[in-house]
């Protein structure tokens, strides 16, 4: 994957949102609860470690222990605590906040609303999610694709389902970042499938120059698709990381553990993890920090 490849150019031609760009300018920010400061105040190193695996800590989350709200024209489930869903141990893993997995019905989304300090990916399942942002970003992102925002001193963003006739699924995972206060950024990538048949592919990193969107912070992010009987080994890009797996399709065993479609499966206190495909299975690795 080639960055200068990324599709960047497509998403600055429309211009900055007006409304979101003068209430950011104004001040707004007195108006609302910072996002990080909202989550940052609930976080703790409170995982209930699965003893029964003695070589590494691990913490499984099974895809029908997850929080639910039905909105109507929202569906979503939440691996950790959010919104109305609170769990005094499901708030985070390490810096993983949120992990939302969410379905829009059509026409339907989110109105433009702010954020700040806060590193939100997005990552389209199926279907068009359209994007605007007080950056001047207008974008629809699909399957395949691979979006970033840093939020830092704050923005405003609006995402709605651009189709009249299905539903939109996607996930949209939210780290803290590891220097405040940032100028905010955009960052988006398209992916082939066939990029990620049968093998790990870094979508995100802390590294500019590196593959993948990047954010402010020491994360690495891996997208496998996989075959069934496909074994592969993931190594840590740093040994004091964590990785928090989750199954958006199939069933894998991964350490021993068998995880199924949206099971979420974290593991530290290691320097590696073997991921067994049961049967055809696609898989998001998310390698993050284990301390706030």
């Amino acid at each position: 994957m080639n960055r200068k490849k990324f599709i960047k150019n497509s998403l600055l031609g429309v211009g900055a949102l007006s409304a979101g760009t003068n209430i950011l300018n104004g001040n707004g920010s007195k108006h609302h609860k910072s996002t990080y400061d909202k989550l940052i105040d609930q976080v703790g190193f409170n995982h209930l470690p699965n003893n029964e695996i003695m070589t590494m800590k691990t913490v499984l989350h099974k895809a029908n222990t997850r929080g639910h709200a039905n909105h109507g024209w929202l569906d979503s489930n939440h691996s950790f605590s959010f919104a109305n869903y609170y769990n005094p141990d499901r708030m985070n893993f390490g810096v993983l906040r949120v992990l939302n997995d969410d379905r829009v019905s059509e026409g339907r989304g989110f109105s433009t609303h702010p954020h700040d300090n806060m590193e939100i990916i997005s990552i389209p399942l199926e279907g068009d999610l359209e994007h605007k942002d007080s950056m001047g970003n207008v974008a629809t992102i699909k399957e395949g694709d691979i979006q970033a925002m840093s939020a830092g001193t704050g923005i405003y963003h609006s995402e709605y389902n651009k189709n009249k006739d299905k539903e939109v699924k996607f996930l949209q995972i939210w780290l803290f970042p590891n220097k405040k206060n940032v100028h905010p950024r955009y960052d988006q990538i398209s992916l082939a499938e066939d990029t990620i048949k049968n093998k790990l592919i870094q979508i995100l990193s802390p590294n500019e120059n590196d593959e993948g969107v990047w954010i402010h912070q020491n994360a690495w992010f891996h997208l496998g698709a996989l075959d069934k009987g496909t074994t592969i080994n993931y190594k840590l890009k740093d040994i004091k990381n964590g990785v928090y797996s989750f199954i958006i399709e199939g069933d894998v065993e991964i350490e021993g553990q068998d995880l199924n479609r949206r099971d979420g499966f974290g593991v530290w206190e290691t320097d590696q993890i073997e991921i067994m495909a049961k049967n055809n299975a696609k898989v998001l690795l998310m390698e993050v920090p284990m301390n706030v």
